[in-house]
């Protein structure tokens, strides 16, 4: 059965990073894309960072590109995202979850068509 937990949430100032780590068991990382969204209260689930499969091309949503990095090692069945320069607009729950790939781009928008097995979350707050 595949598993996806995330860690690594928290509260961090305007301005400041933060790491996600996103585990993963039941099924061979190498052979899946994995997406990072996250979704605030009210608001419908965004801020795609999705990595591809073996190749590890990256799609990123215009509102965290430049700011989050994805990576992955798939040996560890762990995925990465590095949270630079946050703003209090960060602030939700962050999901990763796993796909068969496809066309990266098109997944990783919404709907995030494709994504059909993801993790619980983990809280991130950005306030002073």
């Amino acid at each position: 059965q595949s598993q996806l937990v995330e860690s690594g949430g928290g509260q961090v100032q305007p301005g400041g990073s933060l790491s996600l780590s996103c585990t993963t068991s039941g099924f061979s990382l190498e052979y899946y894309a994995i997406g990072w969204f996250r979704q605030a209260p009210g608001k419908e689930r965004e801020g795609g960072a999705c990595i591809n499969d073996r190749d590890n091309r990256t799609y990123y949503d215009d509102s965290v590109k430049g700011r989050f990095t994805s990576f992955r090692d798939n040996a560890k069945n762990t995925i990465w995202l590095q949270l630079t320069s946050m703003e209090p607009e960060d602030t939700a729950v962050y999901y990763c979850a796993e796909a068969t790939p496809d066309d990266l781009q098109a997944m990783c928008e919404p709907p995030q068509y494709g994504f059909d097995v993801w993790g619980r979350g983990t809280q991130v707050t950005v306030s002073a």
